[in-house]
């Protein structure tokens, strides 16, 4: 394609849909249809079963003691009455696990399904200020919603019978993300789409790859999706970074094998148009999977002495971890860091090196090799601000792993002002917009997609965000830096 006045004298823009259709933020209050049937925990199944036909629904709302609920859902009868020949006059109580997660009116669509599928769920009860059950949404109401091409891509990667179906399937990702911000949803939604999107990609990959390995238990592993996938950040560059939990029952002669497989899967994965950094953090390398007692020993050391094999790097790495495969939860790795914040010294190294990488417009590098009109986005913004979001909710104990989320949870503390932190959460929102509204562009002129910004091909307006920006993050580190001196620094 011809480009007479140079591709650098060139603003990159993205074409906006005029049909925004199924665009907007999108709350589960837009998906709630009928009105739920709440049941209770005594009654017989015989009599749920004829409620729920009654009122042509396939779940019922139980309430549950501490003002939790649970879900009975036609899977559950079958499950737990047909197929096993139980009495059905059984209470239902019987049949229910226990509490499931609600999700308060007023949530962000997209943030209840990614619920909905990290804990494996066919429903959750939606409901008012006062904890009352409003109603119940599943994962079929979310395709009317803003995520709904997103959800019917997760399920045909879902469903691929095959490596070949799974890789043409994986490969429509970066255009379904592209069609999203031309439509102008906000990024943070686009970003978790794909996080979803990409999490199908590796468990299928993983499904299938398992599959040619019959020697292989499937149930010994648990895969850990790192970096921004796990925090559900994903733009079109991003790496597939992972890493892997083994039982400690596997004998240590097999554990080559799995990391045979997990080589597999990332072939699979890279088939897929999905990024893999081989020098990075993969699965298929014997420090990126261990038994659970092995990644427990580690941790003990880069706790203890985190200047040593790597603890810092590690402990980052880890930090920003997501089980998509086997145990799910937080405590997947058994609790990996619940002892972190018992070392003072330790998290004051984290904190150090966490404000290392300092937010600049351009680095010493670039004023010698003439680069003064190119950004390097990812390293010179973003990176320094997920490092203090992850530092800041370790801080204070939060779990959280997004770093908007991080952030908010930090608000207020000693490090981290209200009013920091709101900045931070703009910030990082306006970046991320910048930053995969510039790739997508790059993707439409079938150019390299990047993180190297060429400030002349911005608007003026965003140029002078993204120096806003900046200015912002490299301001809180100075004020981190200073309160930092009253911070041990040893054990």
């Amino acid at each position: 394609m011809s480009d007479p006045d140079g591709a650098s004298g060139n603003k990159l823009t993205v074409a906006r849909r005029r049909d925004r259709s199924g665009s907007g933020p999108g709350i589960v209050d837009d998906l709630l249809v009928t009105r739920p049937i709440i049941g209770s925990a005594d009654m017989p199944v015989r009599e749920a079963a004829a409620l729920m036909t009654e009122r042509g629904q396939d779940h019922l709302v139980i309430p549950l003691t501490g003002g939790t609920y649970g879900l009975l859902t036609d899977a559950d009868i079958r499950a737990g009455v047909v197929a096993v020949g139980r009495d059905i006059d059984t209470p239902v109580g019987e049949l229910v696990a226990g509490p499931v997660p609600v999700v308060p009116q007023g949530t962000a669509a997209v943030d209840a399904l990614t619920v909905l599928f990290d804990r494996d769920l066919t429903a959750m009860p939606v409901v008012d200020p006062a904890g009352a059950v409003v109603g119940v949404v599943a994962a079929v109401d979310f395709i009317a919603a803003p995520a709904g091409p997103g959800m019917s891509l997760r399920a045909q990667v879902s469903r691929a019978g095959n490596i070949g179906d799974l890789t043409a399937r994986a490969r429509r990702i970066p255009y379904l993300m592209a069609d999203m911000v031309r439509r102008e949803q906000p990024v943070h939604e686009v970003t978790a789409i794909g996080a979803l999107i990409h999490d199908a990609v590796v468990r299928r990959a993983l499904d299938l790859v398992l599959e040619r390995h019959p020697e292989l238990d499937p149930g010994a592993l648990t895969w850990l999706s790192l970096g921004s996938n796990a925090r559900r950040e994903p733009v079109l560059t991003s790496d597939i970074d992972s890493a892997v939990a083994l039982d400690d029952a596997v004998p240590d002669e097999q554990i080559d094998s799995y990391r045979i497989a997990f080589g597999e899967v990332n072939e699979v994965l890279l088939g897929a148009g999905r990024r893999i950094d081989e020098n990075g953090a993969i699965a298929s390398k014997p420090l990126f999977a261990r038994t659970r007692s092995q990644w427990r020993s580690a941790a003990q050391g880069w706790v203890q002495a985190p200047l040593e094999n790597k603890g810092m790097i590690f402990t980052s790495l880890l930090l920003d971890s997501r089980p998509i495969w086997g145990v799910l939860g937080a405590d997947a790795l058994g609790g990996l860091f619940a002892e972190l914040r018992n070392h003072p010294g330790t998290v004051g190294l984290l904190l150090a090196e966490a404000l290392s990488y300092k937010a600049r417009l351009r680095s010493m590098r670039d004023v010698l090799t003439r680069r003064a009109d190119t950004f390097e986005i990812k390293e010179h913004a973003l990176t320094p601000l997920v490092n203090i979001a992850r530092w800041a909710a370790l801080s204070v104990g939060a779990t959280e792993l997004d770093t908007r989320a991080r952030l908010r949870a930090a608000a207020g503390s000693t490090m981290l002002s209200e009013a920091q932190a709101s900045e931070l959460v703009e910030v990082f929102d306006v970046l991320q917009r910048v930053r995969l509204t510039y790739q997508v562009a790059q993707f439409d002129r079938g150019e390299p997609v990047g993180d190297t910004l060429d400030m002349k091909r911005l608007s003026p307006l965003d140029r002078s965000l993204v120096a806003q920006a900046v200015r912002e993050i490299a301001g809180v580190q100075r004020k981190m830096t200073n309160m930092s001196h009253y911070l041990p620094v040893a054990d």
